[in-house]
């Protein structure tokens, strides 16, 4: 027998890499975890930032939402199977209301005749339920200020996690962990590494940030056709990690699923989001993969060894979000001889009308997609100085008009300029889509770690 499939080792399969992913990606996974018959955890990644800032701004309006909306969608398929195999499920999809997601699944398992569970609750990481007002008020940043805060959310580790696993929970639901953090609390509550068994709590961290995002690391954010060439991408796996006691370990996939796992795909998801491969800042640890080895051990498996690790720091980040006023919205098509011209012209009739309405100090970004659009700037430059232009030659171009206000009347008056286009010229537009929205701002801060004091508890 191998080391690396020595039956003390832990595996954990992701089956969510963020909000909106596939619902039926955890299937595979969980197949192949029941089937190795091994100490196996499932853990969902479905919080990004904006998507935590909404589930604020839902609970606001129902203090019964706040979680993942699609969380039954999520966990139905595998459910059953989870708690009949004794694999327990680790996931964020708490967002603001962790508890209302545990009386989800709770909701759930009735629902497919399975016994009460025994969910746990890693609360803590909601900086304006913990803290007093005002308190945040010195750490935040600068663009901050005046503003009516929405969330202020720490990034909390993994030890709540663990707690709760030795505890015997089925489920553990948290709200805003470090993403790392829910593969990191499993290996501790498996192996019982030391808290500062950096080393070892570096290599569990980095195993997490290779499972975070999904199928990511399987090819899916890899894919580039003719240049990476990935197989069956509709059917992308999701992957698994094969952690040892020793801190080294393997990536892998389920059998029979599309994508590749490489060392190609490996390496590129170790460096993805991270600032300083040597200093990689989590709450638990910081990483350092700057002298890591990335083996291919077989067809879709890849083994990472060498990872260190340093003390972790003493402060937290948070994500702070605020009302951001509102963002307007407006595109219309253009086709044909001459259209990139008729497109950059109806752009500039919006802002000549918004300055004869009073209103041309309203910041505004034009794209000309099919001529220039990813690579534009908010300021305009390659519109305004022909040297900088990029060649107009499309004949098939939609104008986006956006625009920030402060009001949302300014919004709607943006919308308006923009619909006016169908008659107003110039020629042959088409297709006129609008939108106005109230905008989230999000940025970050450092909280000393001290003012933080998660915790969990089994949700009644």
């Amino acid at each position: 027998m191998h080391k690396e499939d020595s039956p003390g080792n832990l595996l954990i399969g992701c089956g969510a890499g963020f909000s909106g992913d596939r619902w039926d990606a955890a299937v595979p996974v969980v197949r192949d975890l029941v089937a190795s018959g091994r100490p196996a955890v499932l853990m969902f990644e479905t919080l990004a930032e904006r998507t935590l800032a909404l589930a604020q701004l839902q609970r606001r309006a129902n203090p019964q939402a706040g979680f993942e909306p699609a969380l039954e969608r999520f966990a139905a398929p595998v459910l059953a199977d989870c708690v009949r195999a004794g694999i327990p499920i680790v996931g964020n999809f708490g967002a603001a209301n962790p508890r209302g997601a545990a009386a989800c699944l709770q909701q759930l398992a009735a629902s497919l005749g399975l016994a009460p569970l025994r969910i746990a609750v890693v609360e803590g990481d909601d900086l304006l339920a913990a803290l007093a007002p005002g308190q945040l008020q010195g750490l935040l940043p600068a663009a901050a200020a005046g503003r009516e805060l929405v969330s202020a959310n720490a990034y909390l580790g993994a030890r709540e996690i663990a707690q709760a696993l030795k505890a015997g929970a089925q489920i553990v639901v948290t709200g805003r962990v470090a993403d790392p953090a829910l593969a990191l609390g499993p290996m501790l509550a498996h192996f019982s590494w030391a808290d500062d068994a950096w080393d070892l709590l570096a290599a569990g961290t980095m195993a997490g940030h290779l499972l975070e995002c999904g199928a990511q690391v399987c090819g899916g954010y890899f894919a580039d056709p003719g240049m990476k060439d990935v197989p069956r991408l509709a059917e992308v796996g999701f992957p698994i990690v094969e952690m040892r006691a020793d801190g080294a370990f393997t990536v892998t996939k389920p059998a029979g699923t599309g994508g590749c796992v490489d060392a190609r795909t490996v390496k590129e998801q170790l460096l993805y989001e991270i600032h300083d491969p040597a200093s990689y800042l989590t709450p638990d640890v910081v990483a350092d993969i700057s002298e890591c080895e990335v083996i291919e051990v077989g067809p879709d498996r890849v083994e990472v060894r060498g990872v260190r690790g340093h003390a972790r720091p003493p402060t937290l980040k948070a994500t702070v979000c605020f009302e951001g006023g509102w963002l307007a919205e407006g595109e219309i098509s253009y086709a044909g001889p001459n259209a990139a011209a008729r497109a950059k012209l109806a752009g500039e009739v919006v802002r000549d009308r918004l300055k004869l309405l009073q209103l041309g100090h309203l910041p505004l970004r034009m794209d000309l997609i099919g001529v220039a659009s990813v690579f534009a700037d908010d300021g305009g430059r390659w519109w305004n100085e022909p040297a900088l232009a990029p060649s107009f030659t499309s004949q098939d171009v939609r104008l986006r008009v956006a625009g920030s206000c402060a009001s949302k009347p300014e919004a709607e008056a943006i919308t308006r300029e923009v619909l006016a286009l169908y008659t107003c010229g110039p020629a042959g537009g088409g297709g006129v889509r609008t939108q106005v929205t109230s905008r989230l701002v999000s940025d970050s801060c450092f909280v000393p770690r001290e003012w933080i004091s998660p915790g969990w508890s089994f949700a009644q």
